[in-house]
């Protein structure tokens, strides 16, 4: 079967981070980590996995970062290489082990991603899995199968990027049968948003920003008012076409990002101070404010216009900061949260959720490829802001 892997190589990692940005083309050259191959499909660990036939699979931001090495290398111990790509994923149950509860052949179905102790087969759970906080598994090393935090990045399961992988029963959740793919697919990253939205204090804010207009952005934007708060927000959005949508999915007001310091202190009723080095200081801000971009400009922005005792969710993957001033954390006494993936409730509320938006969700898929244009899709995807897209999706 055909699948895009990653292949784990010190020299191509510092090829693709340090040559990548100014080589077109080099991340997915055979100077890159990742390619098309054709190799087996992965056999089902046990009686209680079956193999999925992908229908659509998202290019996620996460993917994005490990492939062009501009990431943290945090999670690398947690990970088994050569991995097939892929966790944002529907697709079709082909076959079950005699184990499989609650799932079928044919069944369309979306995939809940982490790889956690009841997957693995761990005899004794660890903590964070007996409190049913599967993303944060501490045995992501451990069990039945090699290492790998969530599928996409485990050589065991192979992932969304290919013609086939294998899922734990569990990991499964059934689609309506009214819920077009191009929406489906986008559960796995908007039960991500839903998660951060429902971790904030929103009962108490009165102002509310989200910083970014890409998929995490928008999805962000929805959550927000999926999760019930009806009070002021704003949207940082770079691109026209994300401004537009982040009006349709529920933002008061959109910024583009020209003179971004002075109309957000504007906006927020706030002055800013400027220093004889560094970014400016933003004595009030709002109440709650997402990050969902994760480079150094957005995390220091986001840090800045947050107001005293505030908080800050950081939804989207960073990058590797080198130079966030974290005085204001300091200064301002931020509660500064993660917000990582999601928790089984929360997957299983955000297919309703979905369902319900499916209308105005229309559209956020706006490329797909083949998996045999996979150097092109992971460049539409790399550049999807200016080239008037959202999201990228392979149909393999």
């Amino acid at each position: 079967m055909l699948a895009i892997e990653y292949h784990k190589s010190v020299p191509r990692y510092l090829a693709a981070r340090y040559l990548g940005p100014h080589a077109s083309g080099l991340y997915t050259s055979p100077l890159g980590t990742t390619r098309l191959t054709d190799k087996p499909p992965p056999r089902l660990p046990t009686d209680a996995w079956v193999r999925v036939r992908p229908l659509l699979a998202g290019i996620c931001g996460s993917d994005l970062a490990t492939l062009t090495a501009q990431g943290t290398p945090y999670f690398s111990p947690l990970t088994s290489t050569p991995f097939v790509f892929g966790h944002e994923v529907v697709g079709e149950v082909t076959e079950t082990g005699a184990a499989a509860d609650g799932v079928q052949v044919g069944d369309r179905v979306v995939l809940e991603p982490a790889l956690h102790c009841a997957i693995r087969g761990v005899a004794e759970p660890c903590a964070s899995c007996r409190a049913s906080n599967f993303s944060h598994c501490e045995n992501p090393t451990h069990g039945a199968l090699a290492a790998g935090f969530q599928t996409g990045y485990c050589q065991d399961t192979g992932g969304g990027w290919s013609q086939g992988f294998v899922a734990h029963a569990r990991q499964l959740h059934r689609v309506p049968d009214d819920l077009p793919d191009d929406r489906a697919v986008l559960v796995e990253p908007f039960s991500c948003c839903l998660h951060a939205a429902l971790q904030a204090p929103l009962a108490e804010a009165q102002i509310v920003i989200v910083m970014g207009g890409g998929t995490i952005g928008l999805l962000t934007t929805a959550a927000v008012r999926a999760a019930g708060y009806t009070g002021r927000m704003l949207v940082v959005a770079k691109h026209p076409h994300q401004q537009e949508r982040a009006r349709d999915l529920g933002a008061d007001e959109v910024l583009g990002t020209p003179d971004l310091h002075s109309r957000l202190a504007t906006r927020l009723g706030t002055e800013i101070h400027r220093p004889e080095l560094g970014g400016p200081v933003v004595l009030g801000g709002a109440d709650v404010l997402f990050e969902c971009v994760g480079s150094e400009q957005s995390l220091g922005d986001a840090l800045r216009f947050t107001r005293p005792r505030g908080t800050v969710v950081l939804v989207g993957m960073p990058a590797m900061p080198r130079t966030v001033d974290w005085t204001a954390i300091w200064h301002k006494e931020l509660v500064v949260r993660g917000a990582y993936t999601s928790t089984t409730p929360t997957f299983e509320r955000t297919i309703a959720v979905v369902g319900t938006l499916r209308d105005r969700l229309a559209g956020i898929v706006g490329a797909r490829f083949p998996l045999t244009r996979y150097k092109e899709a992971i460049d539409t995807a790399l550049h999807a802001g200016s080239r008037g897209i959202v999201k990228t999706v392979f149909e393999p």
